[in-house]
């Protein structure tokens, strides 16, 4: 083989892994970015959990609870005024759910109940009827249906056991939406694209990519977080086509340098384009150690005395002196910025303080953010 036909199969294979790499990196903008309007609306709601077995609320810790109940019951015609009721088999609840971007009435949601009150557990109980309301106060679902918990209790005379949450279940198609969300998707002539993570950088890409899919500018970056679209003329009457050619565009998206620490866990995360100049870096451990030996000291024999015992402790302090200074040089990608802080030999928490000394000296260009 020759030389010519070598060199022309290895660029070959450069050129491979260049396009492997740079589409490892790219996503749909269907992945990084939401149209206005498509989204979940939340719902929430306040009703009763019946058919517990002992392990509702306590009515006299719960009032709202009694208070409920007789409603209810007053409402299906039964007279509770003036009596003590004493039930443990009732618990009230917050009911939640998301309610779909256009979902019809008539279909089903699934729904999350949460004890509100002292109950121990929902387990075997049945959501009674409860009206979810939107943002706006209205009605637009009603759930109902039987819970389904995914941890259990169980108590003795001298022993009790809990796995999971018992107090917060779900129920699959619990609810039933009655009210359907006011959006016209048709009639709209122009869009606006929301960044999940905003940045000038992407939201130009994107609309450099819709304007070259259309053959027109009608993509235009608005700031950071958001991209407006008007609709082209051979797209009137039907925006559909043109959301679902626009949210399946490939684009690389761009992201600040940026270190964030988890300073109680003691997790670090490195962005891509996160450098460090050459710096040197020197780090000792201090150790102290406390050991206690107490001793019992006793009296002589027919002596008038007690027996006591003595607290001895031994502090010993060690400082590690073998640590020199280490270079970190200077580096292009993530990678060697990694293996800079790992020829340090040191842990998690060290690395923290480290990264911070780094950024103050500005040799760091990045942002470090501390959760």
């Amino acid at each position: 083989m020759t030389p010519s036909i070598l060199f022309r199969i290895s660029a070959v294979f450069v050129v491979l892994a260049l396009l492997s790499s740079a589409a490892l990196s790219a996503s749909r903008i269907k992945d990084i970015a939401d149209f206005e309007g498509i989204r979940d609306n939340q719902l929430i709601g306040y009703g009763l959990v019946v058919g517990l077995n002992g392990t509702g609320d306590s009515l006299r810790n719960a009032p709202f609870t009694r208070q409920s109940l007789q409603a209810m019951l007053e409402r299906l015609g039964v007279n509770t005024r003036g009596v003590d009721l004493n039930t443990k088999n009732v618990a009230a609840v917050m009911v939640t759910a998301n309610l779909p971007a256009f979902s019809t009435q008539g279909t089903r949601l699934d729904v999350s109940v949460s004890a509100l009150g002292d109950s121990e557990s929902l387990q075997g109980g049945t959501l009674l009827v409860t009206p979810l309301l939107g943002a706006d106060g209205e009605v637009y679902a009603i759930a109902q249906g039987s819970v389904a918990i995914g941890g259990f209790s169980a108590q003795g005379d001298a022993a009790s056991i809990v796995r999971g949450v018992p107090t917060s279940g779900r129920i699959a198609n619990g609810a039933l939406i009655e009210r359907e969300l006011d959006f016209k998707l048709a009639s709209m002539t122009s869009v606006r694209l929301a960044l999940r993570n905003p940045d000038l950088t992407t939201s130009r890409r994107i609309a450099l990519s819709i304007n070259e899919l259309i053959g027109l500018p009608t993509a235009e970056p608005i700031d950071p977080a958001t991209v407006r679209i008007d609709l082209p003329r051979q797209y009137e009457g039907n925006i559909v086509d043109l959301l679902t050619d626009i949210e399946q565009l490939i684009i690389e998206p761009d992201l600040p340098a940026r270190v964030v620490i988890d300073e109680n866990s003691g997790i670090i995360v490195m962005g891509q384009n996160v450098k460090v100049s050459t710096v040197a870096v020197a780090q000792g451990n201090l150790t102290v150690t406390i050991a206690e030996t107490p001793e019992v000291s006793q009296p002589l024999p027919f002596a008038n005395g007690e027996t006591v015992v003595v607290p001895r402790s031994e502090v010993t302090v060690t400082e590690q002196t073998d640590r020199k200074l280490a270079v970190v040089p200077e580096t292009i990608t993530l990678q060697q910025l990694v293996d800079g802080l790992n020829a340090l030999g040191i842990g998690p928490r060290d690395m923290i303080s480290i990264l911070q000394a780094i950024k103050a000296s500005g040799a760091l260009q990045a942002e470090i953010e501390v959760l």
